[in-house]
């Protein structure tokens, strides 16, 4: 299972890549897999402020809808475009070209409440 050490998680499988006062969120390659085949992605966020935790879209799945959360308070500043018409990149490259969101950070010391690459396996093995 592929955990990237420069990520940091959270315990509902998203990943977040942090660039200065913005991040890239995603989810993980353990949520892709347990979704299966990835058919839709819905965000219709971008430009909203939302909170930790808050739903931020949908993934629709052969099987399942599942909600994303945020991991972090922060506007919602792009929707990668890509998954539009390809949503099965997240299939392919959850942590690359799959990223779902990027967002400016609103509270920065949030990210240190996260999970680091060793906690989220710790968490899966669990």
């Amino acid at each position: 299972m592929n955990v990237p050490e420069n990520l940091k998680y959270t315990k509902d499988h998203e990943w977040i890549r942090v660039e200065g006062d913005e991040a890239y969120v995603g989810i993980t390659d353990y949520a892709q897999g347990e979704l299966g085949d990835i058919v839709f992605i819905e965000i219709e966020t971008e430009g909203e402020e939302l909170a930790k935790e808050e739903v931020f879209g949908t993934i629709e799945a052969v099987k399942t809808v599942s909600d994303m959360f945020m991991p972090i308070a922060g506007e919602v500043l792009e929707v990668n475009e890509k998954l539009e018409d390809s949503p099965e990149v997240v299939n392919n490259d959850a942590y690359g070209d799959g990223w779902l969101i990027k967002v400016k950070i609103t509270n920065p010391s949030e990210v240190n409440e996260l999970l680091d690459a060793a906690a989220y396996k710790a968490l899966l093995e669990a």
